[in-house]
């Protein structure tokens, strides 16, 4: 995994992958949340243009039946502050995405990252925002951490049934989609507690959610369970065209982002997201 490991070496240098145990936090607020994009597949340098607000007016083609109205997390700066720095980071991220589609189709992508805290959940919800409010772009974000699920915290939507309940057979994709239309975003919860996620995520149910939401959306984003210490993530993995590792500067250990890379195959990993990186 060479390409890999010369991101490792350079997060090293900057000192964004420490050697400390890591501490438990709050989420990230706004005012903090400074995210970096590495790529290990050696894409060109880039400039992101800044986009403007999402409007209000839902696609013709959606087929959501169910709508709701978020409030939204401070941490969304994608959402609150679409013309802050921050947000221009995550624009930068989706810039690099969209770059590396040249080499082939992009259209669910995993985010993960070595342990709990890390800022994966933000990092997902923001990118999905971010892609949201592209021209005629269709997006869904997908709570795929059965565990420890955030998603309606983040967007303050009420629980519901969600992906478990689709998994399971006790909802249909229709009663657990939930259509945000001033954001332009649809959202699939996780749901109720699961009683065997790893199963679950690895069933041929999920396979057919994902083929459904496929024919429904131009791009899913699926916040995934953290890489360690559960197998969770790998029975998920490979329903992905491609995986982001958020790492958390100053925190995450760099053995354990060691370990989770060595999870998944070199070519998943689309680049490696360094979460509060001081500027």
């Amino acid at each position: 995994m060479s390409r890999i490991q010369d991101i490792l070496a350079k997060a090293d240098r900057d000192g964004t992958a420490r050697r400390l145990q890591p501490t438990p936090a709050p989420m990230t607020s706004a005012s903090v949340l400074t995210p970096a994009f590495e790529t290990p597949l050696g894409t060109s340098p880039f400039v992101a243009a800044t986009l403007p607000a999402p409007t209000t007016a839902a696609p013709a083609a959606r087929a959501e039946p169910r709508t709701a109205r978020a409030t939204l997390h401070p941490s969304l700066v994608a959402a609150i502050a679409p013309h802050s720095d921050v947000a221009e980071q995550y624009r930068s991220i989706r810039a690099k995405l969209t770059q590396r589609e040249e080499l082939g189709p992009l259209r669910t992508i995993g985010v993960t990252s070595p342990g709990a805290r890390d800022g994966k959940s933000i990092t997902a919800a923001n990118l999905a925002l971010t892609m949201a409010q592209e021209f005629q772009r269709h997006v869904v974000l997908v709570d795929a951490d059965l565990r420890h699920p955030s998603v309606h915290s983040l967007f303050a939507i009420e629980r519901g049934p969600g992906l478990t309940e689709v998994l399971k057979g006790d909802a249909t994709l229709d009663e657990a989609l939930v259509y945000l239309p001033e954001l332009q975003l649809s959202l699939l919860p996780a749901g109720s507690g699961a009683e065997y996620p790893t199963e679950l995520l690895g069933s041929a149910a999920m396979r057919r959610t994902l083929d459904a939401l496929g024919g429904r959306f131009d791009r899913m984003l699926l916040d995934l369970p953290a890489a360690l210490p559960l197998a969770d993530v790998g029975t998920v993995a490979p329903y992905t065209d491609g995986l982001l590792m958020v790492v958390r500067a100053g925190v995450t250990q760099r053995p354990a982002l060691d370990q989770a890379l060595a999870i998944f195959e070199e070519q998943k990993v689309l680049g490696v997201v360094l979460n509060e990186k001081s500027v």
